[in-house]
């Protein structure tokens, strides 16, 4: 590709965010893994990091759950996870094994689609974007010459795991995909696997080609790649030169692809779906391609379609983190910001279970962990939780509950009554009902779907001011952490584009108990 036609920022960016895929890089080891000079990592940082697509707390860098936006981009545009995802969830229970979908990535294939096996202590799961090389897998022979109806992997990839895997063809019998079941060799021999997996997977394999078959585009891919372009037109008037508007758009042009149907998009469909002119968009798309991660398709080379290469930009890391590391960093300025101890919970049951914990630092603290319990009903977090259920499936609770402190609500008329009005306000304080002197505000944290999945607080002594207090200057930024923890959690658990609803390995399922 000729000079003149090449996007150099948007290049210097993704060479970036490549380095970082690996490990949180502080900006010294940037240089030296990619080679460019500090000025310019400097400037590639700042544009990411004021885009959200990373983040710069103390010396390392770290990618940021929104830096999904662009594998979600391929994951949606290529339909797969969608139109796959509760046929492979349904697999994986029916055979208590582990179900992925991994399609071709130059001389690997790459994993776009994960089910675990619930009822396994040992769980055998990639993750979202890992690239395993074709000749150790069993996909990998479903994608050559002259392939085989099916595929076994003994021992190939990892001693103890074993694997069969079938394709999935599109109409014109083209191998789209491959799916596989893994087990351990302490369940099954090669054998043994074979006799008991690939007729399911046989048997499953015509709906997921009709599924496949019907699928759709995402909706959101033109307001993801629009918001992009929107951000940065305000960012580089703000900041002027150290703001990198090409790198910027590039990516909008990348997110705008996760709209294609199947058989690509066109330069004015894109320019369109960013806003940006025609020459723009044809220069950061002919760099996507230069770089592996586009190809031009369809009749004269006028679609271009994302490639699965786009997974290496940080999706098997961001899809693997759990929800104390999603929340970590906001609960960390949420704590630096008020001066309160922070948490989250989720519902387990009658009670609420710490899963992330910033405490701030007094003489006087309150000591919680993660893993901590307490009863939900005498707890701002549980009533926020009990709050986001909707009313035949919050646990019955009986007529004199323990009176934890003289304060603790014990009837389940009134509980009923609070918790309705927690729903109504979008948030629970409560007061020295857990604990005399204890005094917490908490928030909902939701999924990509709306349901309320886990909670945040922050907690104070009752000495430090009033509840009315309380509200005034803490909910703001705690709902702000709340929102932000929300936005996180549903970018990296998409139902059907990162995973499987219930079964995906990413933050989404950790959260729910």
């Amino acid at each position: 590709m000729s000079e003149d036609l090449s996007v150099g920022p948007l290049e210097r960016g993704l060479a970036v965010l490549r380095a970082l895929s690996a490990r949180d890089l502080d900006r010294g080891a940037l240089v030296r893994s990619t080679g460019l000079a500090r000025a310019t990592v400097d400037r590639v940082v700042a544009t990411l990091d004021r885009l959200g697509l990373v983040r710069t707390d103390g010396r390392e860098v770290a990618l940021a759950p929104p830096l999904m936006a662009l594998s979600g981009a391929y994951l949606r545009g290529s339909g797969i996870p969608a139109a796959l995802g509760p046929l492979v969830g349904r697999l994986a229970d029916g055979l208590d094994e582990s179900v992925s979908v991994a399609v071709p990535d130059g001389s690997g294939v790459r994993v776009i689609l994960q089910a675990a096996a619930h009822r396994r202590r040992m769980s055998l799961a990639f993750r979202i974007g890992d690239l395993l090389p074709a000749d150790r897998c069993a996909p990998g022979a479903l994608f050559a010459d002259n392939a085989p109806e099916w595929a076994l992997d003994e021992e190939l990839i990892e001693p103890g795991l074993i694997a069969v895997a079938v394709p999935v063809r599109n109409a014109a019998g083209t191998t789209v995909c491959a799916v596989s079941v893994a087990s351990h060799t302490s369940r099954h021999t090669p054998q043994s696997l074979r006799e008991a997996a690939l007729p399911r997977l046989l048997e499953a394999r015509d709906a997921m080609e009709a599924a496949l078959a019907g699928r759709r585009a995402a909706e959101e891919a033109d307001r993801v790649a629009g918001a992009l372009v929107e951000a940065s037109a305000g960012l580089k008037q703000e900041l002027g030169p150290g703001f990198l508007q090409s790198l910027a758009r590039g990516l909008a042009v990348l997110c705008a692809l996760g709209a294609d149907r199947g058989e690509g998009l066109t330069l004015t469909a894109v320019s369109e779906a960013t806003g940006l002119a025609r020459a723009t968009v044809r220069r950061s798309l002919l760099t996507l391609a230069h770089l592996g991660y586009v190809e031009c398709a369809g009749p004269g080379g006028r679609h271009f379609r994302l490639l699965p290469r786009v997974l290496e930009l940080g999706c098997a890391r961001l899809s693997a983190l759990g929800p104390a590391e999603v929340a970590q960093p906001h609960l960390a300025r949420l704590v630096a910001s008020t001066g309160e101890s922070a948490s989250m919970a989720v519902l387990d049951g009658a009670d609420i279970r710490y899963v992330a914990r910033v405490p701030t630092v007094r003489i006087m603290s309150i000591d919680i962990t993660v893993g901590t319990r307490f009863p939900a009903y005498a707890t701002s977090m549980g009533r926020v939780l009990l709050a986001g259920l909707a009313p035949g499936e919050r646990p019955p609770l009986p007529d004199g509950l323990p009176a934890l402190t003289p304060n603790t609500v014990t009837s389940a008329a009134e509980l009923a009554r609070i918790v309705e009005g927690c729903a109504a306000d979008g948030y629970a304080l409560v007061a020295e009902e857990l604990e005399e002197g204890l005094r917490s505000l908490a928030v909902p944290v939701r999924d990509a779907d709306g349901r309320v999945v886990a909670a945040v607080n922050v907690a104070q002594h009752a000495g430090r001011g009033s509840p009315e207090e309380m509200l005034r200057t803490l909910l703001p930024e705690l709902r702000a952490a709340g929102a932000g923890i929300s936005a996180d959690l549903a970018v990296l658990g998409v139902p059907g584009a990162l995973g499987v609803p219930g079964h995906s390995s990413g933050a989404m399922s950790a959260v729910r108990p």
